[in-house]
């Protein structure tokens, strides 16, 4: 058929084949991800491109456009932001379980932000992303020719890791759609392992089997999985999506209830069903609400950070249940989602539905041609090497005679003819001998040599011994997945419901109460341990804990300022730690700034409904508040105590309307009356004299509830500490003088903190050097009150005083609950 001819065909079998053509070019080029290495073509050669480049973990990154123009100009003639589009996603840790690429810049939010444009990102390959790629080089996967035939791509990537199953999969093709979960490393590297030390029975192995090792898919935004039930009579939905390549389950956003106190609660969303949009979520709510479809709600409020990623705060009204409330939201909005897993990928390049089993065990037969190819690869390799190493041996052992034959020898092609006849070698022997420097003449470097030989040969004979034994290719390969899983596998963040979403109780959802020891260190660091034990303090510390407080998970931080502000803190919202100094700073976790200096930490249950809080200032002013009056977790800062411009506050405690307690000054006066003398007032209100100062230098040092049985312990600036029996002082009226508790040396300036405890509790001294000595109660002399004496607890070195004491705060429970 020449040009400007006309060859008239049947329309119908044009289109037909036409379309097929169509069809398949999507099904295998571009919408379906090869089972051997989860990716599609573009990300295929988007990874491919970025090792073409020289991006590694370890290099810098580069422009994002660069890398697109070279994936476009090499590898993939379709549209640049399809390719962009494509690296944004390989990028995001919202989008992908392990990442394979290394985003710097904006490249989105769960938020549904989009990334920058491609001229202000720059990307480098990630450390799971080289895996994918390790041993290319050596001959492990077939190339194919580019689109213009110019130069060639891989078919395949060697793939270390299974990434079909740890990153899923999800694509439409024409007629058909792929809708992979992501799954947890360490599990799906476990369920490998076990398949490889029962290859010789693989057909026996069942889902079940599997599934001991992996329990479900593993989202990268965490959420809870629960099964999808169309019939009653419907079992593990998991089980079945798993055995036969298809199934539903329901996601549902991680939520608990907080209990504010004063019959209000709050609905707390901390993480989102996959590829969850938050901000629709929001206006999601928002439209239901104004429209009336969603009633009960007073605030919404979006309080994701840094630190909480996801922090969706949902208040009610007061005496509104939660429970009815998040059924609705589960129903109404995104807040549960059902996920379809279709696990179709590409086999042998046929689109074909894989079982949880066929999917590893391509993905393992894939490993094992791999490992052959790599180890014939190195194998070849290796004879080469030690096939020259032998002929420069055998030169060095022959070397006066070699020597002569190149002296004599007219030309190097000469020489070569010469010393292959003479000493029986090959042509690439003696070209190696022809280029050895003379330097390598050194006995030194002789012995290199002949290392270099031996551990060629036992190279060898190793990969000689693994490419005729196909049980070590598989124990190679198990322990290649162990230190992959080693190095990169970390804990589950989806969890498996093993209930329908239908059957949940409303406890579910109520927020679980662990025990838990908060601090808040000199340098305004806040934290909860992961340990239920108290933090151990040593003199050595740099940044101890000015506040040591035991409570739950389940109860609210409550920050007073010297100035009176008070910020609250939900417990479980603190950052977990493994020492106080491991902490975030207090004013980026709650409301309070910078600027403010914390001098009450006190943490109470929201379910407590009497008692009440007391505080005292340095200038002897004293106030009781409501604990029913507190507003409970609070999104502003309140003021709890009005406090003078030349006063502060600097205690406060519990109490429980039946108590007295006690206040100390520095000038050892200590007075003890009952708190029914302090009216309780409003939040605003300011205080009343607690005890009369003696001079305008004299102030208060310490406030404490009055416990029978107890000491009162009080320590000089220079170290000095006694305690005396609490019966040594008797019940007075407010705002009097006090008694004497401490006749002080000259050489004390006056008292610098006074508590009250068992000789056995801890305490911590502190230094205005900010150094702790860690002691008990009882480690003082007990001393009558009033008389002189004590004894130096504490060594301080010049310019060093004692400021002020640490006391391990137990935990607050409801009167009408258990402790």
């Amino acid at each position: 058929m020449t040009v400007g001819d006309i060859q008239p065909v049947n329309i119908e079998q044009e289109m037909r084949n036409a379309y097929l053509d169509y069809a398949m070019s999507v099904i295998v080029s571009r919408a379906l991800p090869d089972a051997r290495d989860g990716l599609k073509p573009v990300h295929r050669r988007i990874l491919y491109a970025m090792h073409d480049m020289g991006l590694r973990p370890s290099t810098a990154h580069k422009k994002s456009a660069r890398i697109v123009g070279e994936v476009l100009g090499k590898y993939h003639p379709h549209g640049d932001s399809a390719v962009y589009d494509a690296m944004v996603r390989l990028a995001q840790d919202f989008s992908m379980r392990y990442m394979l690429v290394d985003g710097q810049g904006n490249f989105g939010s769960i938020d549904g932000d989009g990334a920058a444009a491609m001229r202000y990102t720059e990307a480098r390959i990630a450390n799971l992303g080289s895996e994918l790629l390790i041993d290319i080089e050596k001959d492990t996967v077939d190339f194919t020719e580019n689109f213009d035939g110019s130069l060639t791509e891989p078919s395949v990537l060697p793939a270390n890791l299974p990434n079909l199953l740890i990153n899923g999969a999800s694509g439409i093709a024409v007629g058909m759609s792929t809708s992979i979960p992501p799954h947890n490393m360490g599990e799906v590297v476990d369920a490998l392992v076990y398949m490889l030390s029962h290859w010789q029975h693989i057909d026996d192995i069942t889902i079940d089997d599997l599934m001991q090792f992996i329990k479900g898919p593993d989202f990268p935004t965490g959420g809870v999985i629960y099964g999808h039930q169309e019939t009653e009579d419907e079992e593990n939905p998991l089980l079945q999506a798993y055995a036969t390549g298809r199934g539903k389950i329901t996601v549902r956003a991680k939520v608990h209830i907080e209990d504010m106190g004063r019959g209000k609660q709050r609905i707390i969303v901390s993480e989102l069903p996959y590829q969850t949009n938050k901000t629709t979520l929001i206006e999601r709510i928002a439209t239901l609400v104004t429209s009336n479809k969603l009633e009960g709600l007073s605030d919404l409020r979006d309080e994701s950070d840094r630190q909480n990623p996801v922090r969706l705060v949902i208040e009610l009204q007061r005496g509104v249940e939660a429970t009815d409330v998040l059924h609705n939201l589960f129903k109404l909005t995104p807040l549960q989602e059902t996920f379809s897993i279709i696990m179709l990928a590409l086999v042998e390049n046929q689109p074909r539905l894989l079982t949880l089993k066929q999917a590893l065990r391509v993905y393992l037969e894939h490993r094992i041609e791999i490992v052959r190819r790599r180890s014939e690869y190195d194998l070849a390799r290796a004879k080469e090497r030690a096939h020259i190493l032998e002929g420069l041996l055998t030169a060095l052992s022959n070397l006066d005679e070699v020597v002569a034959i190149i002296r004599k020898s007219r030309n190097v092609d000469t020489a070569r003819t010469n010393l292959i006849k003479a000493l029986s070698i090959s042509e690439i022997q003696a070209q190696a001998i022809l280029d050895m420097p003379l330097r390598r003449l050194a006995a030194l470097e002789r012995k290199k040599i002949e290392e270099e030989h031996k551990e060629k040969i036992k190279l060898i004979n190793y990969l000689e011994g693994l490419l005729k034994d196909p049980k070590k290719v598989r124990i190679l390969i198990a322990e290649e997945l162990t230190t992959i899983k080693a190095e990169y596998n970390d804990p589950r963040r989806t969890i498996i419901a093993n209930q329908t979403a239908a059957k949940v109780s409303a406890s579910d959802f109520l927020m679980p109460e662990e025990a838990t020891w908060i601090t808040l260190t000199v340098d305004g660091k806040l934290g909860r341990l992961y340990s239920d034990e108290p933090p151990k303090v040593t003199a050595s510390d740099k940044n101890p804990p000015r506040f040591i407080v035991e409570s739950t998970t389940a109860q609210t931080l409550y920050l007073v300022t010297t100035k009176g502000d008070c910020a609250t803190v939900p417990v479980q919202q603190l950052p977990q730690i493994n020492a106080p100094e491991d902490g975030n700073s207090f004013y980026d976790l709650s409301t309070l700034t910078s600027s403010d200096e914390v001098a009450v930490a006190i943490a109470l249950p929201a379910n407590m409904s009497s008692g009440y809080l007391f505080f005292a200032t340095e200038q002897a002013q004293v106030k009781r508040v409501r604990v029913e009056d507190l507003p409970g977790v609070s999104a502003k800062t309140f003021t709890i105590m009005k406090v003078a411009d030349d006063d502060k506050l600097i205690t406060g405690f519990v109490t429980m309307g039946e108590d007295s307690v006690l206040l100390t000054t520095a000038q050892a006066q200590t007075i003890r009356f009952s708190e029914d003398d302090v009216r309780p007032t409003g939040l605003p209100a300011g205080g009343m004299r607690g005890i009369k100062l003696l001079g305008q230098r004299d102030k208060l040092v310490g406030a404490s509830r009055a416990v029978e049985g107890q000491y009162v312990w009080v320590i000089t600036d220079d170290g000095i500490a006694k305690i005396s029996h609490i019966d040594e002082y008797p019940v007075q009226g407010r705002a009097g003088s006090g008694v004497i508790t401490m006749r002080m040396e000259k050489t004390s300036m006056g008292l610098a903190a006074a508590t009250i405890g068992r000789q056995d509790d801890n305490i911590i001294a502190l230094t205005n050097k900010n150094k702790p000595l860690y002691m008990r109660v009882g480690r003082a002399p007990q001393i009558k009150r009033g008389r002189t004496g004590g004894e130096s607890v504490i060594a301080l070195r010049n310019g060093e005083e004692v400021i002020g004491v640490v006391n391990y705060q137990s935990k607050i429970t409801a009167p009408d609950t258990d402790a």
